[in-house]
């Protein structure tokens, strides 16, 4: 028996036919959606919608070629991922990266919201408040430090540095 079975209770009102089998788990991948593509992005100052646009949800395969394709570009990543899900138009990948930047953002931030992969508002405003992501804000503003540095550091280190500040804040306060 698998540790993740042994840790959950077993449903109480569970029947077989509530677990998803794996036709329904891969039909997501071959969803594809309708996007209002607006004016603005297609023409400075026009208003309302210029038209639609088709894309599927990228799968774990593509995130994987695109990955390894795009391995210290961001742009050229972003630029993967919407020549991959854009279904109508069909667009080679020279053309998808000479998009305007505003609707290749617009594209890729559609992409990531069907494909699962956006953060809600909501969870972002969680992280934020957590102790972890505020401590790592404090020593970043007072240290000046990364993000990459800020990760190197374990929990002691961290919780030493926020000691210090606090004594240091006690003294000249």
């Amino acid at each position: 028996m698998s540790m993740a079975t042994q840790a959950r209770p077993p449903a109480v009102d569970a029947a077989p036919e509530a677990y998803l089998g794996a036709d329904e788990l891969l039909a997501g991948s071959a969803a594809t959606y309708d996007i209002e593509v607006p004016a603005a992005l297609i023409e400075a100052g026009r208003s309302g919608f210029a038209g639609r646009v088709q894309i599927r949800p990228l799968t774990v395969r593509d995130l994987q070629l695109i990955s390894r394709a795009a391995r210290d570009s961001d742009s050229l990543a972003g630029a993967l991922m919407v020549h991959a899900a854009l279904q109508l138009p069909e667009l080679s990948l020279p053309q998808v990266s000479a998009l305007p930047i505003g609707l290749m953002e617009f594209l890729l931030a559609e992409v990531n919201r069907v494909s699962g992969l956006a953060v809600a508002p909501a969870a972002l405003e969680e992280a934020a408040e957590q102790p972890i992501a505020r401590a790592a804000h404090v020593l970043a503003r007072e240290f000046g430090w990364t993000p990459q540095q800020l990760g190197e550091l374990t929990l002691g280190q961290i919780l030493l540095h926020l000691q210090m500040l606090r004594e240091e804040g006690g003294r000249h306060g």
